[in-house]
């Protein structure tokens, strides 16, 4: 039986791809950050089948310590302070979990178990504002803001380790992806929420930012399943992980809304206070490599998805009520 540890388990990916090493028959542990505020909702059906372990990407000896007790034969790092906006506000503290808490991770490994397979969670946020579109995995990095730069620091740090140590270390350049797990400060989700609660006449309208911002969606499931297949190579590469395709935000609130038989021009307001600094720049990923290396390609387009989302909404809200 494999073994594995996630770290970020209680979040969107971590929970999917627990449940996916699960059926792939996995011994599967969790590192999780302790708290005074539980935050297990996304794993709660989980429970008795993940080996949860106390741990914190801010504390090196937490690390060994998990890794020693675990032993796993592949590792992977989906912890980080995730939110673009609030990387602007927590500089600092975005670039100890997201960035230095990586080199204590590899370096965790590389002391108490060197022969594991790592998986870093990087992020098309290192391209920033690309000099080329799609972007592949030569694409230079121009970094544009502070979780941007600390990905980038992680994943350079990774292929550094792999290139050094001879560790089996690996960066998936996730794009943006999107599940019922999603937390409602995302676009995507608090667009589906949103015409959900206003079809259960349970909010008035929805203020969004830039409607023409385009941006590369595809489902956390088919990400997750990217990882996994990422690690069961013989050689460890570095790989994007995306639809290959962009869409408008102005299209998802359209295709959110026709799900709910909704007008969304009734309903839908612009406020410039959502606008994001780098609002011009359009990231696509190119998934050439990953389509003729591994065979994978996502499952789900990005209609079947946003249907996916808007229907497991209106069911959650009906059920609260």
């Amino acid at each position: 039986m494999k073994k594995a540890l996630i770290t970020g388990l209680t979040g969107q990916d971590g929970s999917y791809l627990a449940e996916l090493l699960l059926e792939q028959g996995y011994q599967v542990f969790g590192l999780v950050r302790r708290s005074s505020s539980g935050n297990a909702d996304r794993i709660s059906h989980l429970s008795g089948t993940v080996e949860i372990l106390s741990g914190d990407l801010l504390d090196q000896c937490s690390l060994m310590d998990a890794v020693s007790y675990a032993q796993p034969d592949e590792i992977y790092n989906l912890a980080s302070q995730s939110y673009v906006p609030l990387s602007w506000t927590q500089p600092a503290l975005t670039a100890e979990y997201t960035a230095l808490g990586v080199s204590r991770l590899l370096e965790s490994i590389r002391r108490c178990k060197s022969d594991a397979r790592f998986y870093q969670a990087s992020s098309s946020e290192v391209f920033g504002q690309p000099d080329e579109s799609p972007q592949t995995e030569r694409t230079a990095f121009r970094p544009r803001n502070p979780y941007g730069v600390a990905k980038a620091y992680a994943h350079w740090m990774t292929i550094n380790y792999r290139q050094q140590y001879g560790l089996y270390s690996c960066c998936g350049v996730t794009y943006t992806h999107e599940s019922p797990r999603r937390g409602t400060e995302f676009v995507f989700r608090k667009i589906t929420r949103g015409a959900a609660l206003i079809k259960m006449g349970l909010a008035k309208e929805l203020k969004l930012g830039n409607l023409d911002a385009k941006r590369d969606w595809c489902y956390a499931k088919d990400a997750v399943r990217a990882m996994w297949m990422m690690l069961q190579q013989e050689q460890p590469d570095d790989y994007i992980i995306a639809s290959g395709e962009t869409h408008s935000v102005r299209e998802l609130v359209q295709t959110a809304f026709d799900c709910v038989g909704l007008n969304w021009e009734e309903y839908v307001s612009v406020d410039p206070n959502f606008y994001r600094p780098d609002e011009a720049v359009q990231l696509v990923g190119s998934i050439d490599k990953i389509r003729r290396q591994l065979n994978w390609e996502p499952q789900y387009p990005f209609k079947q998805l946003v249907e996916l989302m808007v229907d497991h909404d209106l069911k959650e809200l009906s059920e609260a009520q």
